[in-house]
């Protein structure tokens, strides 16, 4: 899935860019009102994550400009603590209201909650629990490393998308992982061997996805 986040603070969107991506999340960032629509206007985004005080278009009339156009989720961050502004959010339109400071995986289960993302995926015949990270194959449980299980949710998270290894590995190792891309073939191989080998497709030269 899509998410859009648009916040003045540098810092703060590389961090919150990171764990989204680590979620499996295709991220876009912007740094103040305008970039943030013209991504919106750009890309297909199912969730913006925006902050109130942004330079040139505020987060609130970027959120009613969003909600004018189309089908979207809207969360609001806010540094303002009023009761009177969580209201005003509501009633522009935001579907939830976060105040700063906040815990970024908090933050990330509000968007899954919003979401809609079930805790329990599936994949074939591979069922596994994001928030357990026990993984079944036709109904009997199977072990996974870390880096397995996070290739299977994030390969989940963006079915039938062919995802590069530069993707894989920024989404699954991090972004400051400095290591050989092949890496990710040799988790791959291992991992199509307790899930099956037809599930994750190769695309010669270019990267995998899924079969479904």
């Amino acid at each position: 899935m899509n998410i859009l986040i648009a916040d003045d603070e540098i810092e703060m969107l590389k961090i919150l860019q990171s764990y989204f991506q680590r979620e499996g999340f295709t991220v876009f960032i912007a740094t103040n009102g305008e970039e943030a629509l013209a991504i919106f206007y750009q890309e297909q985004i199912d969730l913006a994550i925006l902050d109130w005080m942004m330079p040139k278009i505020d987060g609130i009339m970027v959120c009613r400009e969003m909600k004018k156009t189309q089908k979207i989720k809207v969360l609001m961050l806010t540094a303002r603590d009023a009761d009177e502004d969580e209201f005003q959010a509501l009633s522009d339109g935001a579907d939830d209201y976060v105040n700063k400071p906040f815990y970024p995986k908090v933050l990330i289960m509000r968007v899954k909650k919003l979401l809609q993302i079930e805790s329990i995926q599936h994949i074939s015949d591979v069922s596994f629990d994001i928030v357990s990270k026990r993984v079944w194959r036709a109904g009997t449980e199977i072990e996974l490393t870390k880096t397995e299980f996070e290739l299977l949710r994030v390969f989940s998270q963006h079915r039938r998308q062919i995802l590069t290894r530069d993707q894989l590995l920024d989404s699954v190792w991090g972004l400051d992982y400095i290591g050989d891309p092949r890496t990710v073939d040799t988790h791959i191989r291992r991992l199509r061997e307790k899930i099956g080998e037809d599930i994750i497709q190769t695309h010669r030269g270019i990267g995998y996805s899924t079969s479904v």
